[in-house]
């Protein structure tokens, strides 16, 4: 039976040491061996993982998108946004210039859904709507279009709504100060003063001429 050699090189590797990737093994060269087969490869190797700095416009890009999804904002929101952030002024000029072209960023739109939203589930009339959108950077011609969509007619039915609902909660007080109060909620929504004053005056009458006509019953 014939006995197998094991053969071992001058430099003292053989296939154990080999395997083994010790010192002197094809293996372990290998692993030591840059691209293109000079220098460290480990120190290459973490250099291609260090991440490179993201361009501008890029996290220009990722910030409108964060800021977008599920909450429409302004021009002017995200603007203000970019410039926190330090996204240089021509970068976030071109990037939101973009976005307004595909119609992620329509400030006429988002107008119209505030003055829609506001309106109806704050009571807010137009001078408000307007005051809170201005705020926001719409741009006057553009927030005047949207508070358009409300006539007087609406906020003075809204107006009658609002005061419906806080009668209850002013009685016992005397009748200055209820009218004080009520115009008062008015006048903070918006609502101008003379209109304020009427619609709570005639609530007011309403209610009299209501407890007028009870007591009359009995």
């Amino acid at each position: 039976m014939t006995r197998r050699t094991e053969w071992a090189e001058p430099d003292g590797t053989g296939p154990d040491r080999a395997r083994s990737g010790r010192p002197g093994s094809k293996r372990a060269g290998s692993r030591r061996a840059g691209p293109e087969g000079f220098g460290d490869g480990a120190d290459s190797s973490r250099a291609e993982k260090e991440p490179a700095p993201q361009d501008p416009a890029e996290r220009a890009r990722a910030i409108c998108l964060r800021l977008l999804t599920g909450t429409p904002r302004t021009r002017k929101q995200l603007a203000d946004a970019l410039k926190k952030r330090e996204i240089p002024d021509e970068v976030a000029e071109e990037v939101l210039s973009r976005f307004e072209e595909v119609g992620l960023i329509n400030d006429a739109a988002f107008a119209g859904a505030w003055v829609e939203s506001r309106h109806h589930g704050r009571g807010l009339a137009r001078r408000a709507l307007a005051r809170e959108l201005r705020t926001k950077g719409v741009d006057s011609a553009v927030v005047d279009e949207a508070v358009g969509q409300l006539d007087s007619d609406q906020e003075e039915e809204t107006a009658r709504e609002l005061v419906a609902r806080k009668l209850r909660s002013t009685r016992g007080l005397d009748r200055d100060r209820r009218i004080r109060r009520l115009a008062g909620m008015l006048a903070r929504k918006g609502y101008p003063e003379g209109m304020a004053l009427r619609v709570v005056r005639q609530a007011l009458e309403a209610e009299g001429e209501a407890a007028d006509d009870l007591y009359e019953t009995y």
